[in-house]
């Protein structure tokens, strides 16, 4: 096994881009997650709180999917023997995700440009395309986690994370309407967090349970002596943000009813931080395996100078990407306004 300090520069450029792969993936969850969730609730908004809605995620959503196709890119060139079992195992979820992307994509634009006894439509596509990305990406995750073992069990599974994701996804989806609304659609969203946060901790705490009895590796990277009370704070820490995030959504429609928005920013920061730390425990217990137990991340690397090459090209485009990533939300921070393409 290898350790950091005795890790020459080549052992470790795979593991950097094991990490660059992790932080595309982790700041498409979180980035592209709201705007999903932000979709999947629009069924329970009146058509003009539709509006509102879209035009919060408006200036963001088409470049929070940049960091979807920068982890798949890093997978596909840096690791492509894992690409090739990945894809090749998750081939129609995969199928499944795109096409409601494309879905959603296209209903984005149409929904404002047809006449408005078609509005309807494109709206309910809308949410069609949110929902079905959703539930194929959580599918995915479990299917990922039991090592795409086949099986009654772990189909459950993967159906049980994929209905805990989208309510994850929600829970972002609505704490970030708290943050850009104002009014009746900003009391709706804080019912829609109530609703969706411990549906949402129910899936973490089921991947919680499951994962480390999937592997023997696993099972003793976490619960070894030493290792157990060392990592405790993680689960802690989630726990106390779950509960952070309760109580605030219990006190905040007081607070807004009487124009007070002290604290809206809150749930949304207690979903960012818990997706956070259930994906830090997840790498913890994958490391170092891209595909579970069978194949680690040196195997499943490129030569050398070909990462070496990639490399470079990192250091250049994903600096572009933080930058522009950032000047955007910093150009539309503040509320939501009134939708238009004129």
């Amino acid at each position: 096994m290898f350790t950091p300090e005795a890790m020459s520069f080549e052992q470790a450029l795979p593991v950097i881009f094991m990490i660059l792969m992790g932080i595309s993936m982790l700041a498409y969850v979180i980035l592209d997650g709201y705007d999903l969730g932000v979709g999947a609730l629009m069924g329970y908004a009146t058509p003009d709180e539709k509006d509102t809605m879209v035009a919060s995620i408006g200036p963001f959503w088409d470049a929070n999917e940049t960091w979807l196709v920068l982890g798949v890119g890093i997978l596909l060139v840096a690791f492509p023997m894992a690409h090739g079992v990945v894809l090749g195992e998750l081939y129609l979820p995969v199928t499944l995700m795109l096409f409601s992307l494309i879905i959603r994509g296209v209903a984005f634009d149409f929904r404002v440009k047809v006449p408005a006894d078609k509005k309807h439509l494109w709206n309910k596509l809308f949410v069609a395309g949110s929902v079905g990305a959703a539930l194929s990406q959580g599918y995915m995750l479990g299917s990922y986690i039991t090592g795409f073992h086949d099986g009654a069990l772990s189909t459950v599974f993967a159906m049980l994370t994929a209905l805990c994701l989208l309510a994850g996804y929600v829970l972002m989806g609505s704490t970030w309407l708290l943050m850009k609304t104002t009014g009746a659609l900003q009391l709706k969203a804080v019912t829609w967090a109530s609703r969706s946060l411990w549906l949402a901790g129910l899936g973490i705490a089921a991947i919680s349970l499951v994962t480390p009895f999937i592997s023997t590796r696993i099972f003793e990277k976490w619960f070894a002596v030493n290792n157990f009370f060392l990592l405790m704070p993680i689960p802690l820490a989630t726990l106390g943000l779950f509960f952070i995030a309760d109580r605030a959504l219990r006190r905040l429609p007081s607070r807004l009813s009487s124009g007070n928005e002290y604290g809206a920013w809150v749930p949304f920061a207690c979903a960012v931080g818990v997706f956070f730390l259930s994906f830090y425990g997840l790498a913890y217990s994958l490391f170092p395996y891209l595909v579970l137990d069978k194949i680690d991340v040196w195997q499943a690397a490129s030569h050398h100078d070909s990462l070496l090459v990639i490399f470079w090209g990192v250091v250049v485009v994903l600096p572009a990407i933080l930058g522009y990533t950032v000047y955007a939300y910093r150009v539309f921070w503040g509320k939501a306004q009134c939708l238009s393409y004129n």
